[in-house]
């Protein structure tokens, strides 16, 4: 009897890449649904594409499994095939990835359901170190501290992050106070010396006095992220959110400002037939990313993640943006995407964002797909624009252990 080959659908991958790589270079998210709320069944494995970089957008109400595929996500570019020439970067605002070094032991019928077992992944996660104590004491398993220097921040960096007009006399004397500055009590001590600012300067240094309690400033070096097969979770879960925003700006703009040197290497050892050493080319994951790239106002971290949605496809940078709102998501992330993976939403407003992009091969509304999930984790619909198609998938179940979950209070 011939063996019976299993299809595959693959998100992603237009029709020359799948001519030219078949299933290589993918991972496995999840299976096809077929059928309507609780009468769906499980048919063919959805496998993600992870050869070329991507912009997508995770959305769902709060529960239904942005942060647990987030964590698949992460698993799966750590088994790939691909993995010495990717990395992962996962933005924690919630405090819950440190748990991927933990089998997810209590699913583990679930996953032999699905030909997988328990299983704990190495990742290495960073704290800030003004912040060590505070998750020591919670018991939370960190690999080191990171810090920053002040000196590593523009004018424009500490206009946004206080939220101070350039223009403004506070914002003029900030800017005339920061110039060679890589320690916060001397920038204070700068201030002080300013001529012609005398209403100002209090106010300023206590902005900067209060700085030195956000714990992102210190000794500690940055974490080296752009390494091969590595996933490094940057727990910002006890920071402030201007100064969380601060950050993703300060890793976004070295991982580009690294891959666009690279990728310049890359190319020109293509040309010449030549070996080089590789960059791996990084995947941000960025949980509750609207409150870093928001469609009103701006954060300290707006400039740079726009600019990445644009242009960072050709050094090889892959953006996941998941929010409970993707309404409050700046829109060139949703028109600028490849890929939409949503789980249910009901607030119509964050409907009416989806329905905005990728109409033209759907063939009914979008609240139809979204009403026809089942109310089970990891049900979703992903809108696939390279192969122009629409998908109802289960995402498969973690196999480290998820934090995620609501607690109940018996």
């Amino acid at each position: 009897m011939a063996e019976t080959v299993e299809i595959s659908v693959v998100v992603g991958r237009d029709e020359d890449d799948l001519r030219q790589f078949g299933t290589k270079g993918t991972v496995l998210l999840g299976r096809h649904m077929v059928g309507v709320g609780e009468e769906t069944h499980l048919t063919t494995p959805v496998l993600l594409d992870i050869l070329r970089p991507h912009v997508i957008t995770l959305c769902g109400k709060r529960g239904e499994g942005k942060s647990f595929t987030i964590g698949v996500i992460a698993e799966e570019i750590l088994k790939s095939d691909v993995k010495k020439n990717l990395c992962v970067i996962i933005i924690d605002t919630q405090g819950i990835f440190w748990t991927m070094k933990t089998p997810n032991e209590k699913d583990t019928v679930l996953l032999r359901s699905w030909n997988l077992e328990p299983r704990g992944f190495d990742v290495s996660v960073y704290v800030p170190e003004g912040q060590e104590k505070i998750f020591s004491d919670a018991g939370v398993d960190f690999d080191s501290p990171f810090s920053i220097s002040p000196g590593e921040l523009s004018a424009e960096d500490w206009l946004n992050v206080f939220e101070i007009s350039p223009n403004e006399p506070l914002g003029i004397l900030l800017q005339m106070s920061i110039a060679g500055q890589n320690r916060i009590d001397d920038i204070i001590a700068s201030i002080r010396i300013q001529k012609g600012f005398e209403n100002e300067k209090l106010a300023l240094m206590n902005m900067f006095e209060t700085a030195k309690k956000w714990g992102i400033f210190g000794t500690s070096n940055a974490p080296e992220m752009l390494v091969s097969g590595k996933v490094s979770v940057i727990d910002l879960s006890l920071t402030p959110q201007n100064v969380r925003a601060l950050l993703v700006s300060l890793v976004a703009r070295k991982l580009f400002s690294e891959r666009v040197k690279a990728r310049r290497k890359e190319e020109l050892g293509d040309i010449e037939v030549s070996s080089i050493k590789r960059v791996p080319m990084p995947w941000i994951l960025i949980d509750e990313a609207h409150n870093f790239i928001p469609s009103d106002g701006k954060t300290p971290a707006s400039g740079i993640l726009s600019k990445l949605v644009k242009e960072g496809r050709q050094p090889g940078l892959t953006l996941v943006f998941a929010t409970q709102r993707p309404e409050k998501l700046h829109p060139d992330v949703l028109a600028q995407g490849d890929m939409v993976i949503s789980h249910r939403l009901t607030a119509k407003a964050d409907i009416d964002s989806l329905k905005e992009i990728m109409q033209t091969y759907m063939l009914f509304d979008i609240t139809k797909y979204l009403n026809e999930l089942p109310k089970v984790k990891g049900s979703a619909i992903i809108l696939d624009d390279n192969s122009e198609r629409i998908y109802k998938i289960r995402v498969r179940p973690r196999q480290s252990w998820h934090a995620g979950s609501s607690p109940l209070a018996i």
